[in-house]
């Protein structure tokens, strides 16, 4: 968020009239457009806004997993995890094409001076099986990684492990078909548009905007991620203090044959994955670095990257150098503050904070995690009801984000190479057919910018699913940034800024 957001003074009449709307959200991580999206579902007015593009920060630098937090049961954080268990069962029913089962394998071995004893792996494992029900998902099973594939890229002396079940999730699609689903809903969804002030009336908000008109609100929602505490110190309202840790990940050319990912344990308590990621790629994360203040943008330290490769290269045989990264991002967890300074023990449970003792509502998100955004939504409509008017109920649990409503129906006159249209059918679903639709044939779609970017998927992602920069495009709405050269990269950021100068956005 700026480094200066004015409180401009209130005091003003009532409105005549009906606000605006019932809800304006600030922020566009997951956690905002959850919201927003929920909200329009149950015919309230809804409008978001974003200072920059949709998932930007903290949204898009995941480890990419949907997954029960199998680590949290070592600090009993039991809720914790059962919620986000059943919330990995619903999110690969409600967007499969983003979602998908993911197995992992937990090797055991002596790992410096602190490894985690097999029977309480074990009885872990146990529990994470059995804390929700899940019937996509297999449960562990015991591992002998000298005999089969899963041991084949580790050191000899891993010869035991475990194999268990999470998904893998393309985050920053999550966050553009939630952002969708809310506009189709009824939802402004206003990016590039930062909040510059906001006035707390008698019965409204007025939120100013650094372009575009004022907005008017009944309820105010702060969804801002790492700047959750900047939006209330401007606001001058009370509320909780942050903890900021920064996760940084690498991605490095495929270390391994197979479709499985790996959790690897370390000397200090914490873990780190490698997970296949995109095709011919393996990416590693993540770390835990306390911030006395959020970066913007965060960047990954030469002391983390070389946690995250000597972390790889007590388990595999040939691990990693700084050398083979072929990108590298970080993203900050905005953290509930407890009494506690060592960042891998801070809670992950979300908190929310309301205040309305004086004037119109608002509500501050603290802290959770991509896997369980939407109960996180379900909690703030429950705790707005006093203040919005009557709506609908609860809906998004059995729901189908967009691309997921049905399977693809394919014009059988086009013939795509599989490779295309297997990469076009993971970003959009059953969107797919939309994006095709006036598509007769190759020459349709327009230039190739190298590897499966075509032209007209571009002015997709620029039309419908508000992307304004070639970052928006190579490293959001596709990571197609890691096929394709400086010079071809550099050919995508100039097509879109030519657009942008030539179309008029919705």
């Amino acid at each position: 968020m700026p480094s200066a957001l004015p409180v401009i003074p209130g005091g003003a009449a009532p409105l005549a009239s009906a606000p605006d709307y019932d809800l304006v959200v600030i922020g566009g991580g997951i956690n905002g457009v959850g919201i927003a999206n929920d909200a329009a579902g149950r015919g309230l007015k809804v409008a978001l806004i974003e200072r920059d593009d949709l998932a930007q920060a903290t949204s898009s630098a995941s480890t990419k997993l949907i997954h029960g937090g199998l680590r949290y049961l070592e600090y009993y954080a039991f809720r914790l995890v059962r919620e986000a268990l059943q919330e990995r069962e619903v999110l690969s029913n409600k967007v499969p094409h983003l979602v998908r089962p993911l197995r992992l394998v937990l090797p055991l071995g002596q790992v410096g001076g602190r490894p985690r004893p097999a029977w309480m792996v074990r009885l872990g494992l146990w529990l994470y099986d059995h804390l929700a029900a899940h019937p996509n998902f297999p449960a562990t099973r015991t591992l002998k990684l000298s005999r089969g594939p899963q041991g084949a890229p580790l050191h000899d002396e891993f010869r035991q492990g475990f194999e268990f079940s999470d998904a893998t999730v393309d985050d920053s699609r999550l966050v553009i078909a939630n952002a969708m689903q809310a506009r189709e809903g009824g939802a402004d969804i206003f990016t590039r548009s930062a909040v510059t002030g906001a006035v707390r009336d008698a019965d409204h908000w007025v939120i100013s905007r650094s372009n575009g008109a004022d907005l008017t609100a009944r309820v105010l929602v702060n969804a801002a991620g790492p700047w959750v505490r900047d939006i209330l110190d401007h606001l001058d309202r009370p509320g909780p203090d942050v903890r900021l840790v920064q996760g940084s990940h690498i991605v490095v050319p495929r270390l391994y044959d197979g479709d499985h990912a790996y959790l690897l344990q370390q000397d200090d308590g914490r873990v780190v994955f490698v997970i296949p990621y995109q095709d011919g790629f393996s990416l590693i994360g993540t770390t835990e670095v306390l911030l006395a203040e959020a970066q913007d943008p965060p960047t990954v330290s030469e002391a983390e990257i070389e946690y995250l490769v000597t972390a790889v290269g007590r388990y595999f045989k040939e691990p990693p150098v700084p050398n083979d990264i072929v990108w590298q991002f970080a993203g900050i967890r905005p953290l509930f503050d407890e009494d506690d300074d060592d960042p891998k023990a801070f809670s992950r449970e979300y908190h929310l904070h309301l205040d309305a003792d004086d004037g119109p509502a608002l509500l501050s998100v603290y802290g959770g995690k991509i896997t369980t955004y939407r109960p996180l939504a379900e909690k703030v409509l429950a705790a707005l009801k006093p203040y919005l008017p009557a709506h609908g109920p609860a809906w998004t649990v059995d729901t189908p984000l967009p691309g997921a409503e049905h399977n693809a129906d394919m014009d059988g006159d086009l013939h795509l190479p599989d490779g295309l249209l297997a990469s076009l059918l993971a970003r959009h679903g059953s969107r797919t057919a939309e994006l095709l639709r006036d598509c007769q044939g190759m020459e349709d779609l327009g230039v190739n910018f190298g590897g499966h970017l075509y032209a007209l998927e571009i002015d997709y992602f620029m039309d419908r699913e508000w992307a304004c920069s070639g970052e928006d495009v190579l490293w959001r709405r596709s990571k197609l940034g890691l096929f394709l050269n400086e010079e071809q990269r550099n050919a995508v950021t100039k097509y879109v800024a030519d657009r942008r100068a030539r179309v008029v956005r919705f």
